[in-house]
């Protein structure tokens, strides 16, 4: 494995590192003071500040700050990389064609550069996935409950899609959401959505049922839940069985929640 850094390099001596590690492939790290201008779509700048800048070998350039996960200004992949020193600073471009946009990194003071050949992980084997308890209740749907049939994955709704409908031995209408981790009460009152759309459809009169599945909840969502006539069913998704670390089966408190949106924002994204 090749690995460059360089500690408080000049500009010319991070000039001559970036155009190797632009030949060799090399993922990216520069930290420094930098600026950043952007120029497509639509146009930003942001003033002198210390960042972190990832140049991807695939073409992808992130703008990282002190906050958040995310980065504050970003190239997707299929840019292409170019390095030069112009005035005194270090200017790292990203450039794309189709839509046209430029991303401007001046650098008035290098502190670290790293050049990293990364390889191999690039296809991500997920585990505990939505799809993981998914096909555990598909195989054997008295894990959701005995006489659980399921007729449909994905049907939708008003609401957006199901992700189980089907139907309890006594041929009762049964919405079941699925979650792969512990979950708050927005995940509650996305299964209440699902139920009143399902009502909406079938009618008033016809009795829907809406079962929330995942490893655990918080105690706010099992009361949200019992108090709209909801249920809750605990099951790992790499087991498909119910958590081991599970006493009592279901709840935990919502002071371990704090990152109930977080968590919920990233479930939806599940694959």
């Amino acid at each position: 494995m090749h690995a460059t850094t360089l500690h408080r390099p000049t500009h010319r001596e991070t000039l001559w590192a970036l155009e190797e590690a632009f030949e060799r492939g090399d993922l990216i790290t520069v930290f420094g003071r930098c600026t950043v201008d952007y120029d497509g779509r639509a146009s930003s700048t942001l003033g002198p500040g210390n960042r972190l800048v990832i140049l991807k070998p695939d073409g992808s350039t992130l703008v990282h700050t002190d906050e958040k996960r995310t980065p504050v200004n970003w190239q997707p992949p299929g840019c292409e990389h170019h390095a030069s020193v112009r005035d005194g600073r270090l200017r790292i471009r990203g450039t794309r064609q189709t839509p046209t946009e430029t991303l401007d990194v001046d650098f008035e003071q290098i502190h670290q550069f790293s050049a990293l050949s990364v390889t191999g992980g690039r296809d991500l084997d997920l585990q505990g996935s939505e799809e993981d308890l998914r096909q555990h209740i598909l195989g054997d749907p008295s894990l959701v409950e005995p006489g659980f049939t399921p007729l449909e994955t994905e049907r939708e709704s008003t609401a957006g899609p199901m992700d189980i409908y089907g139907k309890d031995r006594d041929d009762v209408p049964v919405v079941v959401e699925l979650k792969r981790r512990r979950v708050g009460p927005s995940a509650a009152s996305q299964l209440q959505r699902y139920v009143e759309a399902l009502h909406r459809e079938l009618g008033d009169g016809v009795e829907v049922r809406g079962i929330l599945v995942a490893p655990s909840v918080t105690d706010r969502t099992s009361a949200l839940l019992a108090e709209q006539g909801l249920e809750f069913v605990a099951l790992d998704p790499d087991t498909g069985q119910p958590p081991e670390d599970e006493a009592s089966g279901d709840v935990v408190s919502d002071s371990e929640a704090e990152d109930e949106k977080e968590t919920a924002d990233e479930d939806d994204s599940d694959v």
